[in-house]
């Protein structure tokens, strides 16, 4: 076995060594080499085709490493955001299933990627190192074929002279040997090689058409869930602007910390005082007029064509612009007013209506009737004018204007027609164009620092 072994080392040592010899010789020039420009073509096209699948496979698996690990992002970000999407708002279950949809559809992508386009690719690859392999094979063998033909050549130069024909007959069978040897693998690499290099097509065409169909599918269906996603985000916008979700504003006395309601239907506004019956105590808090104070929300705009209906609704509209005073007040300041308006008319002296009372009653009366009336028209004037232009009591008026007001909260307009200001402009009250487009809750004014003329909300003022 030891001999054995040793003889077939000796025996390797000297194949590589008559081999190595053959090369330089070839590359020297001293030999000739055997050519073979069908197969030579054939290997530049092999090694091209063995370098673009290598590249191919590693960009390959380059992408589903990435697919991977965008998939682990997008399940990570849809549990955060049906996380942060409450239960109580307007599709959270349609959310949560189109959520899961996309998670499927996530994991389907990879599979296909992975077990339809990776698997394929990398079996392709694998047939190039096999072949490799013969390519080299067959090359050691070329240089075995030449070497011993020239061997061969030498024997027969030196036999002819020595007249050695066993040595003749020796080289001549190692020489057929040899050169069998070479044209079996040769023939075997022409075949291949061609058949190898037309595969290609087919391949590419079938793993490519995978993968592109697979990104197709996925793409759609993902749209489609991203149609249906913000379909929900669609809704909850439109019910949020309605005021679906608004918190509510706390009860009397009670720190308001939430942003208010808008003072609609006579409801006080969130800047309005204690009732004239509730005292005053160190507990309850006053709304300081400042930049920090929440600003409430613009009462929603009717329509246009939609004049007030009825003289309450009026008052409800007095009210919201001054929370302050109430319907006994209004009566009561106007009967002050009616009475001031009367003496001034008849110069009656202040402290001597009883004396003129006794001494001559029917002066009295008349001035009675005359008061009744004045009094019974001055109040049907009020509150036609109050119907229309929701003109709080004890305002001060301006020339050419109903009244002014102050403003309490900033306001920036949202339309066209509408009027912005900041915390304590001046504006005056005016007249609206035509009555019938006043809207319940905005008044019509113009600011007196720019002369801007625009809607306004009521509530975001106070009057002066």
């Amino acid at each position: 076995m030891a001999e054995s072994k040793g003889a077939l080392i000796a025996k390797s040592v000297q194949k590589h060594a008559g081999r190595a010899k053959e090369k330089l010789l070839q590359n020297l020039g001293k030999v000739d080499r055997t050519l073979d420009d069908i197969f030579e073509e054939h290997l530049q096209n092999f090694n091209r085709q063995h370098q673009q699948a290598t590249r191919l496979q590693k960009e390959f698996n380059n992408y589903i490493r990435c697919i991977r690990a965008v998939q682990t992002a997008s399940k990570s970000l849809m549990e955060a955001i049906t996380e942060v999407y409450e239960s109580s708002w307007s599709g959270h279950d349609l959310l949560y299933v189109q959520a899961q949809n996309m998670e499927m559809l996530w994991q389907d992508f990879s599979h296909k990627l992975g077990d339809q386009v990776l698997i394929p690719l990398n079996t392709y690859t694998n047939q190039f190192p096999e072949v490799r392999k013969k390519i080299e094979k067959r090359g050691r063998k070329l240089v075995d074929y030449d070497s011993q033909r020239h061997s061969f050549q030498n024997l027969q130069a030196n036999a002819a002279k020595r007249r050695d024909d066993v040595k003749i007959t020796r080289g001549r069978e190692q020489l057929e040997e040899a050169k069998r040897t070479y044209e079996v693998l040769n023939s075997e690499l022409h075949d291949e090689l061609p058949a190898l290099h037309d595969s290609r097509v087919l391949f590419y065409v079938h793993n490519l058409q995978t993968l592109f169909s697979a990104e197709q599918l996925f793409h759609a269906e993902s749209s489609k869930v991203f149609a249906e996603l913000e379909a929900i985000t669609d809704k909850l916008a439109t019910e949020s602007q309605r005021g679906s979700y608004r918190s509510r504003p706390a009860a009397n006395g009670a720190h308001v910390v939430q942003t208010p309601s808008p003072a609609l239907n006579g409801d006080s506004p969130p800047d309005s005082p204690e009732t004239p019956n509730t005292p005053k105590t160190s507990n309850t808090p006053s709304t300081p007029k400042t930049s920090n104070t929440p600003t409430p929300d613009a009462p929603a705009r009717r329509e246009h064509s939609s004049p007030p209906d009825s003289p309450a609704k009026a008052v409800n509209s007095v009210n919201s612009v001054n929370p302050v005073n109430s319907v006994n007040s209004v009566n009561a300041n106007v009967n002050a007013n009616e009475d001031k308006k009367v003496e001034e008319l008849y110069d009656i002296p202040v402290g001597a209506e009883n004396e003129s009372v006794n001494n001559n009653d029917e002066e009295k009366r008349q001035i009675d009737k005359d008061e009744e009336k004045i009094t019974e028209k001055k109040e049907t004037d009020i509150v036609k004018t109050d119907e229309v232009y929701d003109i709080p009591v004890g305002a001060t008026l301006a020339p050419g204007a109903l009244y002014r007001v102050r403003a309490t909260y900033r306001y920036t307009r949202e339309d066209s027609d509408e009027l912005s200001f900041d915390v304590g402009d001046i504006i005056r009250v005016v007249e609206y164009d035509d009555p019938d487009e006043q809207e319940e809750g905005w008044l019509m004014g113009i600011k007196e620092s720019t002369n801007e003329k625009g809607m306004f909300p009521a509530n975001f003022t106070r009057p002066i």
